[in-house]
């Protein structure tokens, strides 16, 4: 039997949730996130891994462990370990996902007990660059001390980090990448370098290289991440396929994809996020 090649993108980010906002302050009432609805595009799509954004609510009791508060429950609770269990129903592993800011001891504590997770990622977001008011060594110290923050009682889950290309090039006073103080305590990195285009000035390829390189030289498996949002999300047009539209995504993921495929632990392309490669599709 002919062995059937590995799609390009085996990876997506899922934002939203369908929980309807006035029921949970979390909720993002977007109806295609539903556990099933969920796990079927996954499934269609042949992805081996999905990001689920696993936003908490503040602590509510005290823990033994800790003394801090336990995790308190609400409907995007409930709608997590529904898309677990439906994803892990279609054969995919799923991570979840907070920003450096949102991911505590608390936010491990609340996610573990919701749902039999594979991994925990830590992710650097916005893309394009530090947010109004922060630096870029700024962002880089944040995701450093979230990661060993997450890694001291995530226990034997796996902590991943999804951080941008400029991570790879933008140094500290000591000389140092912001790459670099996480290649030896992560699983994982999924690498964003997102661009309209796969080759060339800007592309996806170019901004990933010198992450790439150092991943390699770490051992570090990791998927390379692109984005479909409009350009008002994504930071501008060239770091997006919105205006290039589903056939160009498709397209050009294959480029990276065939670019990468010798490279020690490239895993993929994965796709940011559910609802705008949805919305590309017309889905």
């Amino acid at each position: 039997m002919t062995e059937q090649p590995r799609p390009a993108i085996t990876a997506m980010w899922a934002w939203d949730n369908p929980v309807d906002p006035a029921l949970d302050a979390r909720g993002r009432g977007y109806a295609p996130a539903a556990a099933d609805r969920l796990a079927a595009f996954a499934r269609a799509g042949g992805l081996q891994h999905v990001y689920v954004l696993a936003p908490t609510l503040p602590p509510a009791l005290p823990t033994a462990r800790s003394g801090s508060s336990g995790p308190a429950r609400g409907p995007v609770d409930a709608w997590l370990a529904e898309a677990v269990t439906a994803l892990h129903d279609a054969g995919v592993t799923v991570s979840a996902v907070a920003g450096a800011r949102a991911a505590t001891p608390h936010w491990v504590d609340a996610v573990t007990a919701l749902a039999p997770f594979d991994r925990l990622q830590v992710a650097v977001v916005p893309w394009a660059g530090p947010g109004e008011g922060r630096t870029a060594a700024d962002v880089g110290a944040a995701t450093a001390d979230a990661v060993v923050a997450v890694s001291d009682v995530a226990g034997s889950l796996p902590v991943d980090v999804c951080v941008p290309w400029w991570f790879a090039t933008t140094t500290t006073d000591d000389g140092r990448s912001l790459l670099d103080p996480l290649l030896g305590s992560v699983g994982a990195v999924a690498l964003a370098a997102p661009a309209a285009h796969a080759e060339g000035p800007d592309g996806v390829l170019e901004r990933a290289a010198p992450a790439v390189d150092a991943l390699v030289a770490a051992g570090r498996p990791f998927t390379v991440g692109v984005q479909a949002d409009t350009p008002e999300l994504a930071g501008g047009s060239e770091h997006t396929f919105f205006d290039e539209g589903p056939v160009a995504l498709i397209r050009e993921c294959g480029t990276v994809a065939a670019a990468l495929a010798g490279v020690p632990g490239f895993g993929g392309v994965a796709v940011k996020a559910h609802r705008a490669w949805r919305r590309l599709l017309g889905v």
